[in-house]
């Protein structure tokens, strides 16, 4: 950073964070690893199942952990660490062994694969104790709290990060846990959710992260560029000073979280970087979104969030904020399927799911907490849809036709092009219930309507939106298939997202018209 973080953390909020983070007042319900919900880029790279299908152990101090983690036949033996209770220097030794590379002032994930730690019974807090993931793949963290970390003052612990990842880190969710600090770098706290040195395919969701200076970072220097894939969702940043991320080169996407007091600045995309912000909650904030403290340029889509409460500076030197009327300065596609909720009620689900100790509770597409189920069911039978047979095409001439077309998901056997073709009896589908697939024009080309033919087979679309892909604006929503009509937008590609399904949807054709 290019100048000192100014940190304005009240005492009141600091303890009543320590309070928070014991999880005394929350239900402490038995929680599993809940492998069967792995969401975003950790579902990519040949996701991420952490110690499934391995051995569960019991770990009530660190060098249990760590014990647990250097008695398996190798680096790699799949296995599921059950933590209870307080995590803190003084119960947290090095152990030595064939299959593990371990530290004594901090939970060390080094040079090792296929690991899951999950809190458990009345719950686990990391005290002052950082999470170290180093030359590893295929972890999952879940339901814990990691508090008060520091890398300056004593004790010291893994640089000061509440959780950190560096150096050929492949395949890691970190889910429903709580990262918490006392104040920021004057106080001797660093970042609470740091990646680097080539980090990547990285999942942050359900978790709340708050009282600190700085949020966390994908990239350690303008020419760390080798990290990215992260996706960020449902999560809580309050009471942050900045990067919210930082991201340095690389590709994130933040969709469906609560910003609540970000002091200095949010989501800065720097270097190169494109972040895909949709249908966030941003609120008693200042320069959400921008390129800060630097020249090097980064870029994002932005969508369907709501600014409440959110002021903008000037656009001066090193400081380029994106408001304070957000427009997308490039385009992202996401791989992987994902539902959105609608960004008014994130603070409300949000409030209700993220954490450590709030049941591994997620969200239903609809705003509506649920719990999972903490084994993976598997999929399940949708039933026999009905066929939806043809539709009546809106009059003139069908742009799509000589089009092209690309898409974020796709089942085998399909193309994207299936759905500029003419032929109803071809098709593309999603790779599961959601997805996204995209008509595009050389040019700019005026569209109002269009008109959506599933194929016979196909399962029933519940929820959708119509986007212009250049801008990021929601041009229409709904459900179903058919016709639909929106103001005449010019644009060079328009992209229908399907967000909820019954089935696997199969699009025929997706036809669009000027009038």
């Amino acid at each position: 950073m290019r100048r000192a973080v100014a940190v304005r953390l009240s005492a009141l909020l600091a303890a009543g964070a320590l309070t928070a983070a014991t999880g005394v007042a929350l239900s402490t319900t038995t929680a599993s690893a809940a492998t069967g919900g792995v969401t975003g880029y950790a579902t990519q790279n040949g996701g991420t199942t952490g110690g499934a299908g391995g051995q569960t152990v019991r770990a009530t101090t660190g060098t249990a952990i760590h014990q647990a983690l250097c008695s398996r036949a190798s680096s790699s033996t799949p296995i599921t660490i059950q933590v209870e209770g307080t995590i803190n220097h003084g119960n947290t030794t090095k152990v030595s062994g064939a299959s593990c590379n371990t530290a004594a002032d901090k939970i060390e994930l080094k040079q090792i694969s296929n690991v899951t730690i999950v809190g458990v019974g009345n719950g686990a807090v990391f005290d002052q104790l950082g999470i170290h993931i180093r030359e590893s793949r295929n972890i999952i963290i879940q339901n814990v709290t990691v508090r008060n970390v520091k890398k300056s003052g004593s004790p010291t612990s893994n640089g000061g990060d509440a959780i950190g990842m560096e150096s050929d880190v492949r395949n890691v969710w970190v889910d429903h846990v709580t990262l918490e600090a006392s104040g920021g770098e004057s106080e001797g706290y660093d970042g609470l959710f740091d990646m680097k040195d080539n980090t990547q395919y990285v999942t942050l969701s359900y978790s709340v992260l708050r009282n600190s200076g700085r949020g966390g970072l994908i990239g350690s220097s303008e020419s760390d560029r080798s990290n990215g894939y992260v996706t960020f969702h449902h999560n809580l940043y309050e009471n942050i000073d900045s990067r919210a991320p930082l991201l340095r080169g690389g590709i994130a996407h933040m969709y469906n979280n609560h910003y609540k007091r970000l002091n200095e600045s949010g989501i800065n995309s720097r270097a190169g970087a494109r972040a895909k912000v949709d249908n966030n909650y941003f609120e008693d904030s200042k320069d959400v979104l921008g390129t800060f403290y630097t020249d090097e340029a980064g870029y994002w889509q932005v969508g369907g969030n709501v600014f409440d409460n959110v002021t903008w500076s000037s656009r001066s030197g090193d400081h380029n904020p994106a408001g304070p009327n957000p427009t997308s300065n490039t385009s992202v596609s996401i791989p992987y399927g994902f539902t959105l909720d609608g960004a008014n009620c994130v603070p409300n689900v949000v409030a209700q799911t993220a954490g450590a100790n709030k049941g591994l509770k997620v969200s239903d597409g609809s705003c509506t907490p649920q719990s999972p189920d903490p084994t993976d069911p598997g999929p399940t039978d949708p039933g026999e849809p009905t066929d939806p047979g043809p539709t009546d095409p809106p009059a003139g001439t069908n742009l799509s036709l000589g089009a092209g077309a690309d898409g974020s998901s796709k089942a085998s056997g399909t193309s994207y092009g299936n759905v500029v073709d003419g032929n109803t009896g071809t098709y593309w589908s999603p790779s599961g219930s959601t997805g996204s697939v995209s008509v595009k024009w050389g040019s700019a080309t005026t569209v109002s309507k269009v008109n959506i033919r599933l194929a016979s087979g196909s399962g029933t679309i519940g929820a959708y939106r119509l986007l212009n892909h250049d801008t990021g604006a929601v041009l229409a929503s709904g459900s179903g298939a058919g016709t639909v009509s929106f103001s005449p937008a010019s644009l060079r590609k328009i992209t229908l997202e399907i967000t909820n399904a019954s089935g696997t949807p199969r699009i025929a054709e997706f036809e669009t018209y000027a009038s």
